[in-house]
């Protein structure tokens, strides 16, 4: 891994543990991560049925109003449609 990709994903997880913390709180963020080394979280799994009650038309929407409302979130060099 380069120091370029390092710098990325402690920037990722920082970000991250910032959103856990202001949305859940302190403790409600410990036990999420808690949860999910504790039960062995497939990511891959669990997001094929997150938006499956959703069209493509509101997720792209949700996406693009998440941009607008959190702008320091989106890497520069990102491209969204």
């Amino acid at each position: 891994m380069t120091e370029s990709m390092q710098m990325q994903n402690t920037a990722i997880m920082t970000a991250g543990m910032k959103l856990l913390r202001e949305k859940l709180g302190l403790i409600e963020c410990e036990i999420f991560i808690s949860n999910i080394k504790q039960n062995n979280f497939d990511y891959t799994k669990w997001r094929e049925n997150l938006y499956e009650d959703m069209s493509l038309e509101e997720l792209v929407s949700k996406a693009a109003e998440f941009e607008r409302q959190n702008p320091e979130l989106i890497p520069k060099n990102a491209k969204i449609i």
